[in-house]
């Protein structure tokens, strides 16, 4: 090696390492499943809970400290739209404009939008298949929310890659805020729905905790396990691959995987002093009947050099989710910490 190119690669070293060294103290929310069920569309173009939907951004622009960002965690949207892009597009162009709307959207926060099964898969006979032209408009339409473009690219099928056919790179991808990386995975690219690109995902985690990332956080729709509610997780149906994603994990000693896809609020701690699966897709979607919670709200997450985790929400109806609930406080439901 050269004088010249020993000089270079210092540079880079320093310059990666540098991404971690100034610690801020903040916090971020995470929601997730807003969309209701078919049969309650009706005069409704978005195709969300629309009172609860308003209800949430209004709460987290009230929060102090105002948080860095809201991680919209999938299924902002009903979709599933037999191919008809045009009617999903629609769909997510009034969800945007409902955010727009809002006072959150002039607060400063920042909004992620992370997509989810609903917006990127169609039934196809009794399976579910992801599309590239979903992936698209998701990308196309919410340009503005995704906040990253250095995720997988398509290589076909090839040993020991992720084996993608279409580009991920803006919808599975990482940055970095105040000392801590962030992960965005979608749970259903073209022809490895409900997987993550783990390859990739183990590359960008060794470099972020090898540089000194204080704390590491991902979001993906799907739930890599069960909760303590649903006997299935979304990753079930390929448990090799979700145990592979989670071993790389546990050993770049993430904080939090935050899913959603269960409508409801839960935790789950695989292995004691492990990473944390934290369910947040209690926003506004469709309740199973027997599942005990019944409550909308978001996560709040207070970020340190420990990670406080809050569970807010307000009792609903199961039975009348769509109803307006003012006369239901919003309160702390669940909170413990990560050290």
């Amino acid at each position: 090696m050269t004088v010249v190119s020993a000089i270079i690669m210092a540079i880079v070293s320093s310059g990666c390492k540098d991404r971690y060294v100034e610690k801020m103290n903040y916090t971020f929310v995470v929601a997730g499943d807003d969309r209701v069920a078919p049969e309650d569309t009706a005069g409704n173009p978005s195709t969300i809970n629309i009172y609860h939907f308003k209800r949430l951004l209004a709460e987290v622009a009230q929060l102090s400290p105002l948080p860095k960002y809201l991680f919209f965690n999938g299924d902002l949207v009903l979709g599933y739209t037999g191919h008809d892009t045009v009617k999903l597009a629609n769909e997510l162009r009034a969800w945007i404009k409902l955010y727009k709307e809002s006072p959150l959207a002039s607060s400063g926060v920042e909004l992620v939008a992370i997509p989810g099964n609903h917006e990127i898969v169609e039934k196809e006979g009794s399976g579910k298949i992801a599309f590239v032209t979903n992936e698209r408009i998701f990308v196309r339409e919410m340009h503005d929310y995704i906040r990253g473009d250095n995720g997988p690219k398509a290589t076909g099928f090839v040993p020991g890659t992720d084996s993608l056919w279409t580009d991920q790179s803006r919808l599975s991808y990482s940055f970095d805020f105040g000392g801590d990386h962030f992960v965005i995975l979608s749970t259903d690219a073209v022809a490895r729905e409900s997987r993550i690109s783990w390859h990739w995902l183990k590359n960008d985690l060794k470099d972020a905790h090898e540089n000194g990332a204080r704390h590491i956080f991902l979001f993906g729709h799907k739930p890599p396990f069960p909760s303590h509610y649903e006997s299935e997780s979304g990753m079930e149906e390929f448990k090799a691959s979700r145990d592979s994603m989670w071993a790389v994990i546990e050993k770049y000693n993430c904080d939090a995987y935050f899913g959603s896809h269960f409508h409801l609020w839960d935790s789950v701690q695989m292995h004691k002093g492990k990473t944390w699966e934290i369910v947040c897709g209690n926003s506004g979607a469709p309740m199973g009947k027997d599942w005990p919670q019944s409550y909308y709200g978001y996560t709040i997450v207070g970020v340190s050099d420990k990670v406080d985790i809050t569970s807010m929400g307000h009792d609903v109806d199961k039975e009348h989710y769509t109803a307006p609930t003012p006369d239901k406080p919003t309160t702390v439901r669940a909170k413990f910490t990560i050290q």
